[in-house]
């Protein structure tokens, strides 16, 4: 007749780093498991989307050939197998109290999915008690695995670090009670977001996105992450990426004494509570400043290079990473990296409540959260933090010591407690992290109303 109707091929490019997966295509009858008509093949592949996001999908390639789709079969897995630092067995490790109690759910419903379907295997441990990753990290067989996966939150991730870490010290043969220069872990980390900040998340894929952290790990994104370590004069507390001393540590340590409230509400709460209760923490901080490494510099040069400073501090802030989170979309200290070889040391002298209020506001904007006179920042290598205890009529204002007589710290979310002076140094690059470079990430326009 008359009409006609134009057939138009579409035509797509597909690079294979991309691409996580490739699967031949079969018709089956319900209840069919193996067999099946063949009706081609389907490649899975990454895509990026809006907010750092990342998704997965499927590309059907029809050809009834059983030569043709086998050969390309073949030829697309070997491709695929020749990517480096793709996983294709991982250890994982499931924090089911996490948050709303989500872990397993989110584990199980949106990540495994994506991790068989690129055929990796797991070996999955369901966390039972606090500690129960460590112990399990400190004698499984390791080499056995490409990749080590937590899926909970920040405080779940810094004891799998941790063990991480511990276990390559141990291989390594060295002395676990104090370690001046240590080993770097053996494996890649993964980090599922499963708790309430996810701080580690959001500074490794800008996203709190469960199948965007899956997909990094599947397509083998590995970033190099300093790390540090906290030490006693002598012995070795524990590995981790940030730390804070006073207001930000009175917080977790009033939020854990209230565990039996739900997960958001003990934040909140610990949060207004210590900030009605807002008090300074008499200390000594000594640092040394991020020197550029020349020939002609000897140990006995960096230790005059020391700084000391006394004073009472609202807060005092060390961070090897930006520390990224929906309260802070710049960080909680913008200006350090995943890998720079130094830590952010902020610290908030004391001032009023309002003004500190104002300081603490600033994380949610893309204001300088530092430009105010009670905030100095230093770009250091090394830190020192000693309290002052205070005795006679002034010893009620202890108010941050537990019944032994410790302070506490929140370390990468996690509440350690400790008396004496702690030291903290930066080893760089000790640990890789599936994950991109912050500078790589899209900027964030999360914004907070929660202070």
């Amino acid at each position: 007749g008359d009409s006609s109707v134009a057939l138009q091929a579409q035509e797509e490019i597909i690079e294979m780093k991309d691409v996580f997966s490739v699967k031949l295509k079969r018709r089956r009858f319900a209840g069919q498991q193996k067999g099946g008509t063949l009706l081609g093949i389907t490649i899975f592949k990454c895509l990026t989307k809006e907010e750092n996001k990342l998704t997965d999908c499927a590309i059907h390639l029809n050809n009834l050939s059983e030569d043709h789709c086998q050969s390309w079969f073949r030829h697309l897995k070997e491709i695929l197998n020749g990517f480096q630092n793709r996983p294709k067995s991982l250890k994982v490790f499931v924090n089911p109290s996490s948050h709303k109690r989500e872990a397993t759910n989110i584990y199980y419903e949106k990540v495994a999915p994506i991790f068989k379907l690129a055929d990796i295997k797991t070996d999955v441990t369901v966390t039972e008690y606090e500690g129960h990753a460590l112990s399990v990290l400190k004698e499984c067989e390791l080499q056995a695995f490409d990749g080590v996966v937590c899926v909970g939150g920040d405080g779940s991730v810094s004891e799998v670090a941790h063990g991480l870490l511990l276990r390559a010290q141990i291989d390594a043969g060295k002395d676990t009670e104090y370690v001046s220069k240590p080993v770097r872990a053996s494996v890649p980390l993964g980090v599922i977001p499963a708790g309430t900040t996810n701080i580690l998340a959001h500074t490794l894929y800008g996203i709190k996105h469960a199948v965007t952290a899956a997909l990094h790990i599947v397509m083998g994104h590995i970033q190099a992450v300093d790390v540090c370590t906290f030490s006693t004069p002598s012995k070795l507390l524990r590995f981790g990426f940030s730390a804070m001393f006073g207001f930000g540590a009175r917080t977790l340590a009033l939020a854990e004494r209230h565990r039996w409230m739900p997960s958001s509400q003990r934040k909140d709460f610990a949060f207004i509570k210590t900030l009605a209760d807002l008090k300074p923490e008499e200390c000594e901080l000594s640092f040394l400043p991020l020197q550029i490494p020349r020939e002609d510099t000897d140990e006995k040069d960096s230790k005059d290079q020391w700084q000391k400073i006394q004073g009472h501090f609202l807060n005092v802030s060390i961070m090897a990473i930006p520390c990224l989170c929906s309260m802070a979309p710049r960080g909680l200290a913008p200006n350090t990296r995943l890998n720079n070889g130094s830590m952010d040391l902020i610290v908030v002298q004391n001032t009023s409540r309002t003004e500190f209020i104002k300081h603490l506001k600033r994380y949610t904007t893309a204001k300088n959260q530092f430009n105010f006179p009670f905030v100095e920042t230093y770009t250091v290598q090394e830190v020192k933090v000693q309290p002052r205890l205070k005795s006679g009529p002034d010893a009620k204002a202890n108010v941050c010591l537990s019944a032994e007589g410790n302070y506490p710290w929140n370390i990468d979310g996690d509440l350690m407690k400790e008396a004496s002076e702690v030291h903290v140094r930066v080893h760089p690059q000790l640990i890789h992290l599936y994950g991109v470079n912050t500078d790589d990430l899209e900027s964030s326009q999360v914004t907070c109303n929660c202070i």
